[in-house]
C-alpha cells in the first residue's frame, strides 16, 4: 500500500509454519509481521526469513498468561512472571526486534494495582531502557493496571502504548484510549468485533473476536481519523484470528478458507483501511 506499511499477525491458528506465513505475507504484499513468543521459538530463524523476503519484524507479543502474577504478593509467582517477560525482552534485544507488546493485566475481577506490581514492571522497564527495546503496553481488561503503568513510567523512553481498537470496543466500553495515550502510541492492533454481547455490559473474553476489518461494528472512518489526529504515521498492524471463541461462530468462515485466500482478504481489508489514513 503506497505510503503506508502494513503488518500482519502470525499465529499458530493458521495451521502452517510461521516461516511459511512470513513468505506468504511478503508475496501478498504485506511489509511486516509480528509473532508471539515462547522459549522454544527460534526467533533467529524468523529473523533470517524476514531478511530473505525483505520483511520487517515489527514486534514480539510477550506471553500474558502470568500478567496478574506481576501484581500479586506471592513472590515466587511474581518472580516467575517477571523472569518470563524479561526473557522475552532479551530475545527482542538479541534479535533487534524493536518493540515488545505486553499486557498490563489478565482477569476481570481485580481492580487494585499494587506497589509490588509497579516494582516488578519497573525492573522490566529499566532493562528495556538499557537494551534499547520499547515496551508497548496494550489496552485490555484491567484498565487500572494500564493506567498505573503508563502514569508511573511516563518519563521512560522505553515505554509506549499499543492501541487495540477491538479491545476498546469489547473490553473498555469504547473508552477513548487514543485521547488518553495517543501521544505515546507506538503500535496498533487493528481488528473488528461485535462489541459487548451481554445486555448488562459484563465483559468477557468471548467478545474479543479479532474479525477482519469491516466484518464487525467498528467505525473504520473514525478509527482512521483518530489515528491521524494523534499523529500516528507508523506501520499499521492487524491482529486477526481465524478461530471462533468458545460458543461462538463468527470466525468459522475464516477457518473454512484456504489460508492463502484468508491472508489475501486480510491484505485487501488492510489496504482499504490504509486508504482512509489521510
Amino acid at each position: 500500500m503506497w505510503n503506508k506499511k502494513l503488518c500482519m499477525s502470525t499465529s499458530t491458528q493458521y495451521g502452517i509454519d510461521i516461516s511459511e506465513q512470513i513468505k506468504l505475507f511478503a508475496e501478498i504484499g504485506f511489509d511486516a509481521f509480528f509473532t508471539g513468543w515462547n522459549r522454544e521459538l527460534s526467533v533467529p530463524e524468523l529473523v533470517k526469513t524476514a531478511r530473505e523476503y525483505n520483511m520487517i519484524y515489527q514486534s514480539i507479543h510477550a506471553p500474558f498468561g502470568k500478567s496478574a502474577h506481576m501484581w500479586g504478593e506471592d513472590k515466587v509467582k511474581g518472580d516467575i512472571a517477571l523472569d518470563e517477560l524479561t526473557a522475552c525482552l532479551e530475545c527482542c534485544c538479541e534479535n533487534e526486534v524493536p518493540i515488545m507488546i505486553a499486557h498490563a493485566f489478565l482477569g476481570f475481577e481485580e481492580h487494585n494495582p499494587t506497589q509490588s506490581g509497579i516494582e516488578r514492571f519497573g525492573a522490566l522497564v529499566r532493562r528495556a531502557e538499557e537494551c534499547g527495546v520499547k515496551i508497548a503496553f496494550e489496552n485490555t481488561e484491567g484498565e487500572e493496571y494500564l493506567e498505573a503503568l503508563m502514569d508511573n513510567f511516563s518519563g521512560s523512553p522505553a515505554v509506549g502504548f499499543c492501541w487495540d481498537c477491538g479491545h476498546e470496543m469489547c473490553y473498555n466500553h469504547s473508552r477513548d484510549w487514543l485521547g488518553i495515550y495517543g501521544d505515546r502510541l507506538i503500535a496498533t492492533h487493528l481488528n473488528d468485533n461485535l462489541g459487548i454481547r451481554d445486555y448488562n455490559g459484563n465483559i468477557t473474553f468471548i467478545d474479543d473476536l479479532h474479525l477482519l476489518p469491516f466484518d464487525g461494528i467498528a467505525d473504520w472512518d473514525d478509527i482512521a481519523s483518530r489515528l491521524v489526529r494523534c499523529g500516528f504515521d507508523d506501520t499499521l498492524t492487524f491482529e486477526l484470528n481465524t478461530q471462533s471463541k468458545p460458543g461462538r461462530r463468527e470466525n468459522d468462515i475464516y477457518a473454512a478458507m484456504p489460508f492463502e485466500q484468508y491472508a489475501t482478504e486480510a491484505y485487501k481489508r488492510a489496504c482499504r483501511f490504509a486508504s482512509k489514513m489521510h
